[in-house]
């Protein structure tokens, strides 16, 4: 399927699978290698990071555990990056490596908030490994170690992403098409 609808939105396709697993199969490389002998705690943020997540573990080949979370804001965390709670966190990380794992990182103030949550309960480091970065967005300075794509600034849905809960279940990432 080169183009999808969504609602009142049409999408065509911008990064193919093969694209995307490729760039995973990188990061998950560099995360072997610098992360040998940590046995990290990996992070995922759901829902939009489950399929990064999922192809992301398959291929990292050192120790470690993984553990889902989901965010809570006050009025939806992308309009104001104000994190309420992490849901599901039920791991002690004290002394841990960590690793987020989060599908996109555009304005950088939910990560922010995040990393400033996860720093009370005393981790040893924390990384960050993302499918993509929106560049152009980000209005903080982040340390993102892991970053499989940089994108510009198009609405996307695919591979764990949505639009209104819908679209999460495609294989590549589409960018919606304006007519």
């Amino acid at each position: 399927m080169n183009t999808i609808q969504i609602k009142d939105k049409r999408f065509a396709i911008s990064i193919p699978e093969k694209d995307i697993l490729r760039e995973v199969d990188r990061v998950a490389s560099e995360i072997n290698r610098d992360l040998e002998g940590k046995n990290p705690l990996f992070l995922s943020v759901l829902n939009g990071s489950f399929m990064f997540t999922a192809d992301l573990m398959k291929r990292v080949t050192i120790p470690c555990e993984i553990s889902f979370v989901k965010l809570a804001s006050y009025q939806g965390i992308a309009s104001t990056g104000t994190i309420k709670e992490v849901i599901g966190l039920n791991e002690d990380i004290t002394d841990r490596t960590i690793v987020i794992v989060e599908d996109i990182v555009d304005t950088g103030l939910t990560m922010q908030r995040l990393l400033e949550t996860l720093g009370t309960r005393n981790p040893r480091e924390i990384h960050i490994a993302t499918l993509l970065v929106k560049p152009e967005k980000l209005q903080v300075d982040l340390d993102i170690e892991y970053v499989a794509m940089h994108i510009p600034n198009d609405f996307i849905v695919g591979y764990g992403l949505d639009y209104d809960g819908l679209g999460r279940n495609y294989r590549d990432i589409y960018t919606v098409v304006n007519d």
